[in-house]
């Protein structure tokens, strides 16, 4: 098991530099919920984002499309990256979108994919801006090979696009090189954050955020958030959103010191 975030806060606050923390959102800030429209973030959470913020830099990188998430969170202070990356918005102008003419490559897809999921119960296909997302969480165990295979069809007759796995979900994605890693990259390049001074920390809970923690292993501190030890790039661990809560309001008492 990787060590404790919260039992190791002084090692991680004391490393040289101003922090910049980057955050995904579900799984997360709120706890991974069988319908994604529920997933709602408390506003205990909430408020501590937003006293962290006036504080520090801080992002939210989601797979949820952008609109969405900036929607949940709804602090216009900070910055927000949908679609693991591929759409970026923030404060001062701040804004990059990656990929935008795949949209019609997407466009086609994501009715074959509605098409191919149409007869298997439980599935969903979400349409984000720049990816398609069939989720499984609700279909039965019995039914996911009939699942997989349609998303491999799928995926076969679009090499543009590039299939990614995570929480119970596949998505159809622009096959470049972009991810979570690279967007936070970027994010501390175009902030002028990619000097020595700043020290970023990355948490989230997905394979996905895998990509930001690797990123960040030379320069900052990932924190994976899961009950469990499976293979990481991270360094620390938190157990769930309410651990992660609890972390980041140790962040703004170490702030305001």
């Amino acid at each position: 098991m990787i060590p404790s975030a919260l039992e190791h806060i002084q090692e991680i606050t004391g490393r040289t530099g101003r922090l910049a923390i980057f955050l995904d959102y579900d799984g997360t800030l709120t706890p991974i919920v069988s319908h994604p429209e529920k997933a709602l973030l408390p506003n205990s959470v909430r408020q501590t984002i937003r006293e962290l913020g006036a504080r520090a830099p801080v992002a939210i990188l989601s797979g949820r499309d952008l609109d969405d998430v900036r929607q949940r969170v709804n602090i216009d202070t900070i910055i927000y990256a949908g679609s693991h990356g591929f759409d970026i918005s923030g404060p001062g102008g701040l804004r990059k979108q990656v990929a935008a003419e795949f949209l019609p490559n997407l466009d086609l897809a994501e009715t074959e994919l509605e098409e191919a999921l149409a007869g298997i119960p439980g599935a969903r296909v979400e349409r984000k801006r720049f990816s398609i997302a069939a989720h499984y969480r609700n279909t039965k165990e019995s039914d996911l090979p009939e699942l997989e295979r349609a998303v491999s069809e799928v995926a076969a007759r679009h090499p543009e696009l590039r299939t990614i796995a995570a929480k119970k979900v596949y998505e159809l994605q622009p096959n470049i090189d972009w991810d979570k890693g690279r967007a936070l990259m970027w994010l501390l390049e175009s902030l002028r954050f990619d000097r020595q001074e700043v020290f970023p920390i990355y948490i989230g809970d997905d394979l996905t955020d895998e990509d930001a923690f690797r990123a960040l292993q030379q320069r900052g501190v990932g924190i994976l958030v899961s009950e469990q030890g499976p293979s990481t790039a991270a360094s620390y661990s938190l157990s769930d959103p309410t651990e992660v809560e609890r972390f980041l309001r140790e962040l703004v008492t170490f702030l305001v010191q």
